[in-house]
């Protein structure tokens, strides 16, 4: 069901589930990542659906969404709260992962009153955590595979050659070797154009302070659940580091499972997010 925010931008939505007439119960928005990509969360929202509703949505300009030049954190998190109030609801849970983890906690710094709680899924955290990736990341892919990734990535490319740039981009991602060119296939053959626009200007607003960060986060009254696959090559000490200026945490380390975690631990990932969600 299309969505038009107070600037004009069709916002692609998606609604499951059935609003709880349990008070512990709020209904849940999911926020993808990327920047610039698209919800793919479906297995997320039949997680928590029988317990609430559950609402998605392609960020703007992003996926099955209306074109914006407009693309700040600020801008996103009114569309999240434009949302809320679209769909009557005085509070919800935010559910972010990736990036949309980092929007999650700008919506419940700036949008607190509306907040009932956040998870944060598989988040970047703080500190320098962008080297510890780029190490594993360099462990996970052979010469080879980098060499023609960086020769995809400087050039137009046919339908083809996107889908390969795309799972040779995300295969590292995930804690099984086995099935990792798999997974990442599958995320790289859905037929939706990446915005890479919205990818440079919200990776460039995102790297805030981190001062500034923890110092938001400290403003955070809502519960915040942080869950993290000890086998993403994100580094969990960031996203450790994080949490403990929230005031209202618990933190989640998933064994054995990627930037994805739902997909090598189904059953751990649902157990926490229903508690959560409850």
């Amino acid at each position: 069901m299309p969505f038009s925010t107070s600037d004009g931008v069709r916002l692609w939505t998606a609604t499951t589930g059935t609003a709880s007439t349990e008070p512990t119960r709020p209904p849940v928005v999911i926020l993808h990542g990327g920047p610039g990509l698209w919800d793919d969360h479906e297995v997320l929202a039949e997680m928590l659906d029988d317990l609430t509703v559950v609402h998605r949505f392609d960020q703007r300009g992003c996926g099955r969404s209306g074109p914006s030049d407009t693309q700040s954190m600020a801008r996103s998190a009114q569309d999240v709260d434009e949302l809320r109030a679209y769909f009557g609801h005085e509070r919800i849970v935010v559910l972010g992962h990736s990036f949309g983890a980092s929007l999650a906690m700008a919506y419940a710094a700036s949008y607190g009153d509306h907040v009932a709680g956040v998870v944060y899924l598989d988040g970047v955290g703080v500190g320098d955590w962008r080297t510890a990736y780029h190490e594993e990341r360099a462990r996970r892919i052979t010469p080879e595979q980098d060499a023609r990734l960086e020769e995809l990535s400087g050039r137009p490319r046919s339908q083809a050659e996107e889908i390969e740039f795309r799972a040779l981009s995300w295969f590292t991602d995930h804690a099984d070797r086995e099935r990792a060119m798999e997974w990442a296939y599958a995320s790289a053959s859905v037929d939706l154009p990446i915005n890479f626009a919205a990818n440079r200007a919200l990776g460039a607003v995102g790297r805030v302070p981190d001062d500034e960060l923890t110092a938001r986060a400290a403003t955070i009254q809502a519960p915040v659940t942080f869950v993290h696959g000890d086998g993403d090559p994100r580094p969990a000490w960031a996203v450790r580091d994080l949490a403990e200026h929230v005031p209202n945490h618990t933190f989640h380390l998933i064994p054995d499972a990627g930037h994805s975690p739902w997909l090598e631990q189904p059953e751990l990932v649902r157990e926490v997010l229903r508690g959560a969600v409850r």
